[in-house]
């Protein structure tokens, strides 16, 4: 399986996450979610796999800017349509290789992911 990271260019996260895989020599493909899309499909798999909970980035600017009413009560449904009319929420990078699917960017998780 090719590795593909999900995520936002500008994104200081992704913009780490990008530079460990070049310095590594890691072969990748970058899909940006702003610009590229995201299929409702391809994010169900990922809230089946790891969970809504650890997708959703509530620490980022995009949740925190919404109404309250919108923050309360999430459930696996409210949560995915936030994340599709607004991918900026979705916890960056998104990354999917042989090693399975995650979420974020440690160096260390990454040197035993890649390894």
């Amino acid at each position: 399986m090719a590795t593909i990271l999900y995520g936002i260019p500008n994104c200081d996260t992704v913009k780490k996450a990008r530079r460990w895989l070049d310095d590594h020599g890691v072969a990748y493909s970058f899909h940006d979610f702003r610009k590229d899309g995201l299929e409702p499909a391809k994010l169900q798999g990922w809230i089946d796999a790891l969970g809504w909970e650890k997708l959703l980035n509530k620490s980022g600017t995009t949740f925190r800017k919404l109404p309250d009413d919108k923050k309360a009560g999430l459930d696996a449904a409210s949560a995915k349509a936030l994340m599709l009319d607004q991918p900026a929420m979705i916890r960056r990078p998104v990354v999917e290789s042989a090693a399975g699917l995650g979420v974020g960017f440690a160096a260390d998780d990454w040197q035993q992911r890649f390894a």
